[in-house]
């Protein structure tokens, strides 16, 4: 049983007890009374007795200023009786109880002095002039003040538990409703997260991978060496293949093939190799020969971060001479891809992409922006490009930094 139960059974049947006791007691003085006084005193008791049971009858209806009416009158009633008999006086101890619980502590102790003083009055009247008849009222009076405020004590933390326990129930739940709602967040996130990945891969594998094709094809109708059409036949094909094989993996969402086996040296210089051989230009490559192997989310940022750069170069630089380092710099990697190419306005950039392109840049950002990395590019018309991109440095599981 809780706390808030035991408080309310408490205080149910100290109530109980208290009619009870005013019940026995109001019993006792009427049958003693009216052998000394007669019927007067049956009557009287009568009275009272009705204005009891009148209060326990309409209790729930009478409201906090009609129980304060109700019990003040039945202690002016009490006191009344004590005169016809000393056998009343103790009927006042169950009221006492009932007017401390009811109204005020100062209006209660004055209420009370005054039935005491009375009481002492009625029993020094019929001869009962000990300290017995004295300290009786006095201390009995205390104690029913005493037991009634501590119960009123009891019912108002019963009161403010169940008002907390109401509230704790309704923050619950609340945060059962905020529960369920975040983890719809959490799935639409997810879901828009995804989507998110799959264009990122989409664009810096496949798109980019046709866009090779395209260049390929288009220099190959253009071309009336024999020797050089099969080679650049050749090329396609190559180019096809690895697009097939880039295609599942990012439908598996899978790293590529030559990270998993090598890190980034491979796959930055078979990537600057196929620039040099589709532009007749001058690549060079130059990798930090004691970076270590970083986690997988690094180097997968990193290699579509160069295949989106070198993408544009070899798309729109017009380029004699690209150049490629990888390095770290203290807490940082960093890739910078520079060509002596026709440059552009860094500002001109669309925001958003379109049906003509325009994807590149901005999902590298949102791309190296999931990691904490950035993006930097300074170019002019006709100054070059340098592009810039950096991520933590995050060294793979087990290897020492």
């Amino acid at each position: 049983m809780s706390a808030t139960s035991s408080s309310s059974v408490a205080a149910g049947l100290l109530r109980i007890g208290q009619s009870v006791l005013f019940g026995a007691l109001l019993v006792i003085g009427v049958v003693r009374g009216v052998g000394d006084r007669g019927w007067p005193v049956a009557l009287a008791g009568g009275a009272i007795a009705a204005l009891f049971v009148a209060g326990l009858v309409t209790h729930r209806r009478l409201g906090p200023k009609g129980r304060a009416v109700w019990v003040v009158t039945l202690l002016v009633a009490t006191v009344a009786l004590m005169p016809m008999s000393p056998d009343f006086v103790w009927l006042a101890f169950p009221v006492w109880m009932w007017v401390a619980h009811v109204v005020s502590l100062p209006l209660a102790l004055a209420l009370t002095a005054t039935s005491v003083a009375m009481a002492i009055a009625v029993l020094n009247q019929h001869g009962q002039s000990s300290s017995a008849a004295v300290l009786g009222p006095i201390i009995g009076a205390l104690v029913a003040v005493g037991l009634a405020r501590g119960a009123l004590r009891l019912e108002q933390e019963g009161q403010e538990h169940r008002s907390l326990l109401a509230r704790v129930l309704e923050a619950q739940a609340e945060a059962d409703a905020l529960s369920d709602e975040l983890v719809r967040a959490q799935r639409e996130a997810a879901v828009n997260a995804e989507r998110t990945r799959l264009a990122h891969d989409i664009h810096d594998t496949l798109a980019q991978g046709f866009s090779s094709i395209l260049l390929l094809t288009r220099a190959a109708t253009r071309e009336t060496d024999p020797e050089r059409t099969q080679e650049l036949l050749t090329q396609i094909g190559a180019a096809a293949a690895e697009n097939l094989t880039e295609s599942r993996r990012v439908v598996y969402a899978l790293a590529p093939d030559d990270l998993t086996t090598g890190g980034l040296a491979a796959p930055l210089s078979r990537m600057t190799t196929e620039l040099a051989a589709q532009l007749n230009a001058e690549v060079t490559i130059d990798i930090d020969p004691h970076l270590p192997r970083l986690h997988t989310a690094t180097e997968v940022a990193i290699l579509r971060g160069a295949q989106g750069a070198l993408a544009n170069v070899r798309r729109h630089a017009n380029a004699g001479h690209v150049h490629v380092t990888l390095a770290r710099a203290e807490d940082q990697v960093r890739l910078d891809i520079v060509d002596d190419g026709v440059g552009f306005n860094p500002t001109s950039i669309a925001a958003e992409p379109t049906l003509a392109g325009g994807y590149g840049l901005r999902a590298l950002r949102e791309r190296l922006a999931t990691i904490g990395g950035g993006l930097a590019i300074e170019s002019e018309p006709g100054q070059g490009t340098a592009i810039s991109v950096t991520v933590p440095f995050a060294p793979a599981a087990g290897v020492t930094p």
